[in-house]
């Protein structure tokens, strides 16, 4: 299965992640976390993980991902051993790739880390026992770059804030025009938060868990720590999916 993950900044989209990541691990599945995110650099600390170096250093720099030629690496399918281990962490059956991120200031815009994000999830061939987890960049620009037609199923990650309410209603009808099932996944929540949202969002059916606000989670996203433990709600979310 290849799982997006989306939202407004600082929803959680990170932190979900990171502990989906370790749920399907324990469950057997071997994972690759996809960090298309230019300008996260917590998701590596919350897997536990070192810093991989970018993808797009495979094609010498981000213009030469739009060079004549340079798509044709991914003819006929990736596996997740095709990926160059330089270019990867891991932890057990769990893999983290980086895409790209903005390291200097004046250095251009992301717009060759969408692409390659959306070439490799078009080409990536998963196994049964596989599953690729896609942190995106916030907002709603991946959709626009056409990434998302290439999921299996997306998640919109929504904070109690009007702007994620509003959101989520937007993702939705962008999900439904690539054909694709939208599922929302309240965080950081309790319970007269949740049942607001619910209300205002108007599709109980479409939102498939709420976790609540966590004090562990949040102190060791704060000291940028490794991610061990994982509340309930993040198997409701993989059983409902």
């Amino acid at each position: 299965m290849k799982l997006i993950l989306c939202g407004k900044g600082g929803s959680g989209k990170s932190t979900i992640s990171a502990l989906l990541a370790r749920a399907y691990a324990a469950r057997g599945m071997k994972v690759l976390v996809v960090d298309s995110d230019e300008s996260n650099f917590g998701l590596h600390r919350q897997l536990g993980l070192a810093l991989p170096e970018d993808f797009t250093h495979y094609f010498g720099h981000k213009k030469g991902i739009f060079e004549e030629g340079a798509q044709e690496i991914f003819a006929g399918g990736w596996h997740l051993e095709d990926i160059p281990e330089k270019y990867l962490s891991s932890d057990g059956s769990v893999r983290l790739m980086a895409i790209g991120k903005i390291a200097d200031a004046g250095e251009g815009c992301a717009c060759a880390m969408g692409a390659l994000t959306k070439f490799f999830l078009e080409h990536l061939i998963l196994r049964d026992d596989e599953v690729a987890i896609i942190d995106t960049e916030a907002g709603v620009e991946h959709f626009g770059r056409g990434v998302d037609q290439f999921a299996d199923a997306i998640l919109m990650i929504a904070d109690p804030s009007f702007e994620s309410v509003q959101l989520a209603g937007k993702i939705t009808e962008m999900g439904k025009s690539f054909g694709k099932p939208v599922y929302i996944v309240l965080n950081k929540v309790d319970n007269q938060q949740r049942k607001l949202m619910e209300e205002t969002i108007g599709d109980r059916d479409a939102v498939i868990a709420a976790v609540r606000q966590d004090s562990g989670i949040l102190t060791a996203g704060l000291k940028g720590e490794k991610l061990e433990k994982y509340p309930e709600e993040i198997e409701r979310i993989i059983e409902s999916l």
